[in-house]
């Protein structure tokens, strides 16, 4: 199996983080969480590489990735790629 380094860029309070956190959830996926509210190294990291502070945004192997939506489907296509909890 290929390991992707998974980081999904989030913060509690967003619901669209919420929707994408659900979904991780229920698929049991082992991601590495980086809350940009929590942990000001997270959001000046996400700023400097994307010009941006949206959320919630996957980096797969170091891409970003946006939009909630887009993210659970990359993540629901590709679960048997990610591994579990």
């Amino acid at each position: 199996m290929l390991v992707m380094k998974l980081d999904l860029y989030y913060y509690d309070e967003c619901p669209y983080c919420q929707r994408v956190l659900r979904v991780i959830q229920e698929l049991k996926l082992k991601i590495n969480y980086c809350n940009t509210r929590k942990s000001t190294e997270h959001r000046d990291f996400h700023l400097k590489t994307t010009g941006m502070t949206q959320v919630p945004c996957l980096y797969i192997d170091g891409k970003p990735m946006f939009e909630s939506m887009d993210i659970i489907d990359w993540l629901k296509a590709n679960q048997a790629n990610i591994p579990k909890v």
